[in-house]
């Protein structure tokens, strides 16, 4: 079974529809050793097919059209926070605790980059707010790195202790997540079939008229609602105003939406909230499991007040085990499921050569989304997906033999997949989205704006449901 088949049954998707695919294969992109490009390759495919036969059906179309995977654009697309430009600057991914470093007994790997986390780290090392990379360092020296790891999260920040394959599928939290599904499919209720308001235009946008609850942040569940509004979708972010944005990822990972805050403790904010979840066909959270909870966001509280929803959630480790409700990142993952091992170079861990987790996995969770609203238009219900990074991670590493593809182009460089507009941000160079079927978009309709500022309130227009 190829690994486009694997991503496509996770959805739920007829066999019969992978013909409409051709792939454009490049050497030379995302090399490592695990099959990096042949995942990505599929994530980004298994999303594209699932826009398109949800394109034909809307269009009255007799078939689906051909979705074209082009390896340059995947590649470009899962560098796509390297490949940003503001106004000539590069962009700045990791803050300078956000690394591996060695303790007494190995290695732990830290993320730092939001200035919550980075004081909750130093507060758990008992260091002070401007201690230097070299005092940290020295504080990690003097302990192990289980230690570090249990210490950190205590204080709700986050580091991982590095692991072997072995030890990882030894770990509870690892049989755990290898006895789930890659991606969870769920019914609820019996909500009402979803009617099918018809699709013209060009290009064909699937998603038009559909609106898209936005609680993700990062990396991957922004990269699943910003290929959601690639698709024509109303997507509209919203964050507590506590809870600020790092500018440069809010730049890259959201285009094409809009961006809100609304403090949820706020009684006004709460009833605006609640305006906007009546008016919803999906809501995407990216939150560790349990975290929204208290706000009456769990599947099972939006399906009471929403039927019909299509809820997407995203984690790093999975809501079940006994880590079900920890944070977590790609980097961190990579180094907890024995991936920083298999990449690394004798003593010292390496890296996948994108953070693939993330972005793998934001476009199997678009695609689950719009596999869901397919569905709905057959059997109606409240539909839920989940997904984790985790998850992803031991499908990467299950130890099947991949066919690259054989022989193909070369790749010569991201250029053909760059583009630029000017934003309220400033000129930006950015990557285009790898997901492309026939008559479907290239580009998004509107660059990121300025984060928060946009009113949290629908756009009025046609529904697309």
């Amino acid at each position: 079974m190829t690994d486009t088949e694997v991503a496509w049954g996770a959805l739920g998707g007829d066999p019969a529809l992978l013909q409409r695919i051709t792939t454009v294969v490049r050497e030379g992109i995302l090399p490592s050793r695990l099959p990096v490009r042949e995942v990505a390759r599929a994530c980004v495919g298994a999303c594209a097919l699932a826009a398109a036969e949800w394109a034909a059906r809307r269009a009255g179309l007799p078939q689906v059209p051909w979705v074209r995977i082009d390896d340059g654009a995947v590649a470009t697309a899962f560098h796509s926070e390297r490949h940003l430009l503001v106004d000539g600057r590069e962009p700045v991914n990791f803050a300078p605790l956000s690394r591996f470093w060695r303790t007494a007994d190995g290695w732990v790997r830290t993320h730092a980059n939001y200035p919550h986390h980075r004081r909750r780290l130093l507060s758990a090392l008992g260091l002070s707010a401007d201690a230097s990379v070299e005092t940290v360092a020295a504080a990690l020296a003097e302990r192990p790195a289980v230690e570090v790891e249990e210490s950190v999260y205590a204080a709700g920040g986050l580091a991982i202790a590095l692991r072997t394959p072995g030890e990882w599928a030894a770990h509870e939290q690892g049989r755990a997540v290898a006895a789930h599904p890659l991606v969870g499919r769920e019914l609820l209720d019996k909500a009402p079939v979803r009617p099918l308001v018809r699709l013209d235009g060009d290009p064909l946008l699937p998603l038009a008229g559909v609106r898209v609850l936005d609680l993700t942040r990062v990396i991957s569940g922004p990269v699943a609602t910003r290929t959601l509004a690639l698709l024509g979708a109303d997507v509209l972010r919203i964050d507590s105003p506590h809870l600020p944005e790092l500018p440069d990822q809010h730049a890259d990972m959201d285009i094409g939406k809009r961006s809100a805050t609304l403090d949820l403790t706020a009684s006004v904010d709460r009833r605006a909230f609640e305006d906007l979840l009546a008016g919803a066909d999906v809501v995407v959270t990216g939150y560790r499991p349990g975290a929204l909870d208290r706000f009456g966001l769990s599947a099972e509280q939006l399906a009471e007040r929403r039927p019909g929803l299509v809820v997407a959630q995203l984690s790093a480790w999975g809501a079940y085990g006994p880590w079900g409700g920890r944070r977590g990142f790609d980097s961190l993952v990579q180094v907890g499921t024995g991936i920083a091992v298999t990449e690394g170079s004798g003593e010292r861990p390496g890296a996948l050569p994108a953070q693939a987790l993330d972005h793998g996995t934001g476009y199997l969770l678009a695609g689950a989304v719009l596999r869901s609203l397919t569905e709905q238009t057959e059997q109606g219900g409240t539909r839920v997906v989940r997904l984790a990074l985790a998850r992803t991670a031991a499908w990467l590493t299950d130890g099947t033999v991949r066919n690259a593809g054989g022989a193909g182009q070369v790749y010569d460089g991201p250029e053909p997949w760059l583009a630029e507009a000017d934003s309220p941000l400033g000129r930006l160079r950015y990557a285009l989205s790898p997901v492309r079927f026939a008559g479907g978009p290239v580009d998004w309709a509107r660059p990121a704006g300025r984060w928060g500022q946009d009113p949290a309130r629908w756009q009025p227009g046609r529904r697309g449901s």
